[in-house]
């Protein structure tokens, strides 16, 4: 099997504080089947009109030219999926549960390419991308269990004469539009649901990481997965309006299924309105990490590291917001800021001893850098890191005597950036955690046994972390509250999202 390499060459931040230090070359070689430019409709690669850059975010380097798709490729894409759906949704359970168990093998049977893409055109260390594959994977596998449990209801009638019966059938075609942040589990956590459930898809990749996108169809197809069931179309920036109108407005899609920020999210409801879709939405965050005076340092300590810098801060269940009970705040803020100097180091994720990559385009490490202004103007304190670095890259910053009218505590930051807010009562960070228009995931540390019930039923969000700061799992429900959006995906309940019930009356019987 051949490969594709790429060499690269750029100067690059090592380590928090410090200036840039080295060259280096740094080389994307995978299976040449896996590094997939064109899109995938209908089985078949197609070529676009034009071709769009996907660049490396720590380098600003260009890995490759894709298939800038349109909306033409985008209803080929849709006619597919949909003349797909008759024939798929008539598989048998076992026989969609059999397709995607050998996807899910293939995943992890190539999980190392995998998770280079992932590091090349998300800029993640290889440890978070080797990660992300066996989570993304992990859908796979668990929807290829789900596809077999789909059940119906049998209600008691009233009447002596007629059965009641509930049947789950699937919605159709099922639009997919996916973040950058998770390339190829945002994929297969909607995508596993949905072909499970009998749906066929059309997936519109974030135009910063298609290559994972691509790869999985790549790998969708040497799995056996029948042609239009599984359908990608990248496309730049300039042509993601036209595409996703296209997704959100053809008649032959029954389903919409998105993961971004808030506003968007809102525009794709509006053009989903008009023909009644159902929709899902994973939308933005802004959790609240709370440490209150009972809890274990050294563990609040670690889940804050966890929750706040993975992938650098860009995820949207990350930890935004810091609050931190007076009697034990000086003690955590020294022992997290040892912790950051021993544990955080700025680099290529290639680069085995990274674990702080670029973030995703120099407009997001602008964003931290406004957000790290705004609150020095008004009278925050930086004991570590602040400093925006060469192209993409921000330092791990922690900033203390932060208030709830900065910019930081208002916005969702997507990076690398951990302010704390000292408070006094439970009631006080309650209050704090609660007001925001969005519920995604919160966070708190106590030892309190009946602190934790209380504070666990009055934080309004979708997800809550109890001494724990990772919370995501393939058997667990993912979604918010809010303005964080529709639905819910994982877990048992995932696969709902792709179904319709029809009740079934059947009469005339003899008693």
């Amino acid at each position: 099997m051949g490969s594709f390499c790429l060499l690269r060459s750029r100067c690059l931040p090592r380590q928090v504080g410090l200036p840039l230090v080295m060259h280096r070359q740094y080389s994307l070689d995978i299976s040449a089947q896996l590094l997939r430019t064109q899109g995938y409709v209908n089985g078949q690669w197609i070529n676009a009109p034009s071709t769009f850059p996907v660049l490396d975010p720590a380098t600003g380097e260009e890995i490759a030219k894709v298939a800038d798709c349109g909306p033409a490729e985008a209803k080929l894409a849709v006619d597919a999926a949909y003349k797909a759906f008759y024939s798929w949704k008539q598989h048998t359970a076992k026989e969609r549960s059999v397709l995607l168990r050998k996807w899910y093998d293939l995943l992890t049977l190539n999980k190392e390419d995998l998770a280079k893409l992932i590091t090349f055109e998300c800029g993640k260390p290889m440890k978070e991308s080797l990660g992300e594959i066996a989570y993304a994977a992990g859908f796979l596998e668990w929807f290829s269990e789900e596809a077999r449990r789909v059940y119906g209801d049998v209600v008691p009638s009233a009447a002596k004469d007629r059965k009641i019966l509930l049947l789950k059938q699937p919605v159709g075609v099922a639009s997919i539009i996916t973040p950058w942040n998770f390339p190829s589990a945002m994929i297969t956590r909607k995508v596993g649901a949905a072909l499970a459930a009998g749906c066929t898809v059309v997936v519109k990749p974030a135009e910063d990481t298609p290559l994972s996108a691509l790869a999985l169809a790549e790998l969708a197809s040497q799995a056996g997965i029948p042609a239009g069931v599984f359908n990608v179309v990248p496309c730049s920036r300039e042509k993601t309006p036209s595409v996703g109108m296209v997704l959100c407005t053809d008649p032959l899609v029954g389903k919409v299924s998105f993961t971004g920020s808030t506003a968007t999210g809102k525009i794709l409801l509006k053009h989903a309105a008009d023909t009644i879709k159902r929709v899902s939405m994973e939308l933005g965050g802004h959790a609240p990490f709370i440490v209150f005076d009972s809890a274990d340092v050294d563990k609040a300590v670690a889940g804050a590291m966890n929750s706040k810098f993975r992938n650098s801060g860009q995820t949207c269940v990350c930890s935004n917001r810091f609050l931190v009970q007076s009697k034990i705040h000086d003690r955590f803020i020294e022992k997290l800021g040892k912790a950051m100097d021993a544990e955080l180091r700025l680099g290529h994720g290639s680069d085995p001893n990274t674990t702080q990559g670029p973030l995703i385009n120099v407009r997001a490490s602008e964003k931290v850098e406004h957000q790290v202004m705004d609150a020095v103007s008004r009278g925050a304190k930086v004991l570590r890191g602040g400093k925006r670095l060469d192209g993409s890259f921000h330092q791990p910053t922690l900033m203390v005597d932060v208030t709830t009218d900065m910019l930081c505590t208002r916005e969702e930051t997507f990076g690398p950036l951990l302010p704390v807010i000292r408070f006094s009562t439970e009631e006080e960070a309650l209050a704090i955690a609660n007001a925001s228009h969005v519920g995604l995931a919160g966070y708190f540390f106590s030892q309190d046994v009946s602190q934790i019930w209380r504070v666990a039923e009055n934080l309004e969000v979708g997800m809550v972390g109890v001494n724990e700061g990772l919370l995501s799992t393939p058997e667990a429900s993912f979604g918010g509250v809010k303005q964080s959006g529709l639905g819910r995906e994982g877990s048992k309940y995932g696969i709902e999202e792709y179904l319709d019930v029809k009740y079934m009356c059947f009469g005339g019987l003899t008693p």
